[in-house]
């Protein structure tokens, strides 16, 4: 447990880091290439939130996934902006309840205040 949340913990620091260095870059390309990185550690934490859904309960792993999918999201609206080409997500293999894999792939800012909003904590 305690390798997985390390990792866990890792993946999710580095969204938001990466995030906040590609902003401060002068240059769209500078920008797109550390927005990308944030993609992949979104990625990377979705994928960890769901091999940890044995172990955390399961109202906060679905949140989770939900948060972390609109993250993606709005990661693949802005790389394409800032770098000139097209990024798409496939069908998310991350069915866990609500986690609709056809879903359609617009941001709903609604869903994303609600999750922002109604954070599950960890008991």
């Amino acid at each position: 447990m305690h390798g997985l949340a390390d990792q866990l913990y890792r993946a999710l620091g580095s969204i938001s880091a990466n995030i906040a260095e590609g902003y401060s870059r002068g240059t769209g390309k500078g920008r797109a290439l550390f927005y990308e990185y944030a993609l992949g550690s979104a990625r990377e934490s979705r994928d960890w939130y769901y091999k940890s859904r044995h172990v955390i309960e399961e109202e906060v792993i679905t949140h989770r996934l939900r948060l972390l999918t609109q993250i993606i999201r709005l990661l693949l609206t802005m790389v394409p902006q800032q770098r000139g080409r097209s990024l798409r997500e496939g069908i998310a293999k991350y069915n866990h309840n609500s986690c609709d894999p056809e879903a359609s792939w617009n941001i709903d800012p609604d869903e994303l205040v609600d999750l922002l909003q109604n954070v599950p904590s960890l008991d």
